[in-house]
């Protein structure tokens, strides 16, 4: 019964344990699915699943027919056009950070979001180039075609070299694509649950840091080779330095103008971006006018500043990846493949939840991987997001992917019609776009002062992926980084929390002991939690934590005391004791024996229970015991173990669990363990857990039920007055209340009347 009093509750009923709670209220019995249920119910063909699987695997069919054209599509239209003009520039730029000629960048842009359209299930990500992938693809080609391979450095080495270095490009992002969608179609999407917040914060921090040394060779005009390799970075900005007299002071002056306007525009953007109907096309405005200035004031010629050069106009012929490339990038295209998914579905679930739509993890990594071979067999690089490009795309006004087709129909037109305008283009301003789009990633730094008053495990990881991602490189660092949190994963769980509880304001609630004043702990019991699944690698601190709170090894207490009894015979055989009222009484002076002698060769036999059965008298070890017989006192008589925080027990846990309970059960300590979780009981059943010593009917629904039950059980043995069948027929029912009064409908006495202890109950 549950009766509100006010914002006080009352609830009587019976003190339950999970054998007895069983018994009253009746199970039902489910039938759980087996494997092979879950294999038939995953391939079982129908009508309906079919229908369901079409619209999952082709999103577009679900949402296109419900497109409210006249609401939507003047807002779709000048988003697509806004984010069409960024996602050119970008693809130049990112081009650089590939170190394949820009106008490839362009179908990086172009295809994936053709792809997206029909099977991407976010509404508002621009999907296309992104630095930290750039970047990755960047280190693959430098490391299969490095700069050294140019020879002597003439128009047509340079050209093969191109040639190279866009074919490494292509079959790697061939190969991400082909893992993407592999681990899409084996519904492996859960697999961004590995790649936390932390990680992805670090890592994404420590590319921009690498893009950024990687665009000062164009920002300054140096002949600088790629490294790609661990301490690469260090080699790189050593030869930067050492050529630093030779920089070109032109792409120079240009690179800090460019970054200062860019940086400037941006901060107003995000100030005011409330108040302004779209963001200031500040990367458009500066290339035109870049771009108008290199071509009229003939900069090329006159200060010998690199440009884009020669955009070939329309399309080339789709090849096929190179199979050496691609068995000598496997570990590339693995990594390229999961951090372009980790970054775009973080963006696209950010999107999801502030539009209130959902997304398929697995159906993304099926839209990225069918985006990525396409691109890749037209001899674009890998694609994912760019947080500035979808950020544009969403705050124009985008509410659909026909936004994106769009921007497609934009780059499009570029390619097949007004590349030539941009020929004339500085490197460095395209270098310096790249940087200008690094903003947000390398604000990323002041992560690290939060995250360490957070959580110190999170500001861990954060740092030891940065410093592993800038030092070893993106590949190796994101292995290391991932290796590192899974390490952390482990001694979180291999190290529990574990406190001693009490019970707090004399009511059914029972708290750390240390973190309150008016507690209350039954005499002779210890209620012990554990706040983590219980596995082989913590059972052991497991037990030294219950060791510890209880203040006693039970193992050593029952050797002591088989040693004891041991000593107890040999002593009443020679008539060294004598049995009186009073006790044992020892009646001549009796040598003192060493453990080795009471030892015999029969250890295993300290192990077993004591057994007094031989014994004129039942031996009180907390009292005085006999002059040479020393055994260490035990104040407690009950153990409460709270497992409502225990996930799961593995077998090996349990073998050692066992043991360790048969210990305290041995000295005459009464186990029992409260909230256990649906099914516990019955996987300790199948597993053999129970026998004469450890018995089902330790368990128990709930701490105080357990407490009230050792509080009964005690009342019990020290009132044998009390009627056995009166309290078998009453006692089991209690009252739990937070007011100072009961409200009741039964005549009951409460367990709790404040302030008096716990006490059992007896209905009258």
């Amino acid at each position: 019964m549950v009766e509100p009093v006010g914002n006080h509750y009352v609830v009587a009923r019976r003190v339950y344990s999970e054998n007895s709670f069983d018994e009253e209220h009746e199970k039902l019995h489910r039938y759980h699915k087996n494997f092979w249920d879950h294999l038939k119910l995953y391939f079982r063909c129908s009508p309906q699943r079919i229908k369901k699987v079409a619209l999952r695997m082709f999103p577009v069919v679900s949402w296109l027919p419900a497109y409210r054209f006249r609401e939507w599509i003047l807002s779709d239209i000048v988003s697509g056009i806004n984010t069409g003009l960024v996602a050119v520039l970008q693809g130049l730029a990112f081009a650089l950070l590939v170190n394949v000629p820009p106008g490839y960048g362009l179908y990086a842009v172009f295809f994936p979001v053709l792809v997206y359209f029909i099977f991407g299930t976010s509404r508002h990500i621009s999907v296309g180039p992104f630095p930290v992938l750039s970047l990755m693809v960047g280190g693959v080609v430098t490391r299969l075609v490095p700069d050294g391979a140019a020879g002597n450095g003439t128009a047509t080495n340079m050209s093969a070299i191109d040639e190279q270095r866009v074919m490494v490009a292509a079959s790697v992002t061939f190969l991400s694509g082909i893992f993407q969608l592999l681990l899409g179609l084996l519904q492996f999407g859960f697999i961004v649950i590995y790649l936390s917040h932390s990680l992805i914060s670090g890592f994404t921090t420590a590319a921009a840091i690498h893009v950024l040394v990687s665009q000062l060779k164009f920002m300054l005009q140096l002949p600088v080779p790629g490294f790609n390799k661990p301490f690469g970075i260090i080699y790189t900005l050593e030869s930067v330095f050492s050529q630093i007299t030779d920089t070109n002071i032109a792409d120079l002056i240009t690179s800090l103008l460019v970054l200062f306007i860019v940086f400037v525009v941006k901060e107003i953007n995000d100030r005011y971006k409330a108040k302004l109907p779209a963001p200031i096309p500040i990367e458009l405005i500066v290339t035109v006018l870049a771009a108008l200035i290199s071509h009229f004031a003939k900069l090329e010629e006159k200060f010998k500043v690199a440009v884009v050069g020669k955009l070939e106009e329309g399309f080339q012929a789709p090849v096929a990846p190179d199979a050496g490339i691609i068995q000598n990038c496997v570990g590339d295209g693995i990594s390229i493949a999961i951090v372009g998914f980790a970054v775009a579905f973080s963006v696209a679930k950010v999107y999801s939840i502030k539009h209130d739509y959902p997304i398929d993890g697995n159906q993304e990594l099926i839209a990225f991987g069918l985006g990525n071979i396409l691109g890749g067999s037209f001899k674009g690089f890998a694609s994912s997001t760019a947080l500035s490009r979808s950020g544009v795309q969403e705050s124009t006004g985008g509410k659909t992917q026909i936004a994106g087709i769009i921007s497609a129909i934009i780059v499009l037109i570029v390619i097949l019609a007004i590349g030539f305008l941009l020929e004339p283009l500085q490197k460095s301003v395209l270098a310096s776009l790249a940087l200008g789009n690094l903003k947000g990633m390398l604000m990323q730094f002041r992560e690290v002062g939060v995250l360490w008053r957070k959580d110190k495990y999170d500001c861990m990881i954060w740092v030891v992926t940065f410093l592993a991602a800038v030092f070893l490189g993106l590949d190796i660092g994101l292995a290391t980084a991932v290796a590192f949190e899974l390490l952390t994963v482990v001694i979180r769980s291999q190290i529990p929390s574990c406190t001693t509880l009490a019970n707090v304001g004399r009511s059914n609630i029972y708290r750390n002991r240390k973190d309150y004043t008016d507690i209350y702990e039954p005499e002779g019991v210890k209620i012990f939690k554990c706040s983590s699944p219980i596995f082989f690698a913590n059972i052991e601190f497991f037990k030294e934590k219950l060791i510890s709170a209880v203040g006693f090894n039970p193992l050593r207490v029952l050797r002591k005391r088989n040693k004891a009894l041991r000593k107890i015979r040999k002593m009443l055989k020679k008539g060294e004791l004598q049995v009186t009222p009073k006790g044992l009484i020892c009646m001549a002076h009796h040598t003192q024996e060493s453990d080795d002698e009471l030892d015999n060769n029969r250890m295993e036999e300290l192990d077993q229970p004591t057994d007094m059965a031989d014994l004129p008298i039942q031996i009180n070890w907390n009292a005085e015991l006999p002059p040479g017989i020393a055994v260490p006192r035990v104040d407690i008589h009950s153990i409460v173990l709270d497992f409502s925080a225990v996930s799961f027990l593995d077998f090996s846990a349990m073998r050692v669990l066992q043991k360790t309970l048969k210990e305290f059960v041995r000295i005459d300590i009464d186990i029992y363990i409260a909230g256990a979780h649906e099914g516990f009981l019955e996987k300790m059943e199948r597993c053999a857990f129970f026998d004469e010593e450890i018995k089902p009917s330790m368990f128990f629904l709930t701490i105080h039920d357990a407490v009230l039950h050792i509080l009964l059980k005690k009342d019990i043995a020290s009132s044998p007055k009390l009627k056995l069948a009166e309290v078998m027929l009453h006692s089991n029912d209690y009252v739990i209340t937070t007011s100072n009064g009961l409200r009741s409908r039964d005549s009951t006495v409460s367990l709790l009347p404040p302030p008096v202890p716990l006490q059992p109950l007896v209905r009258r």
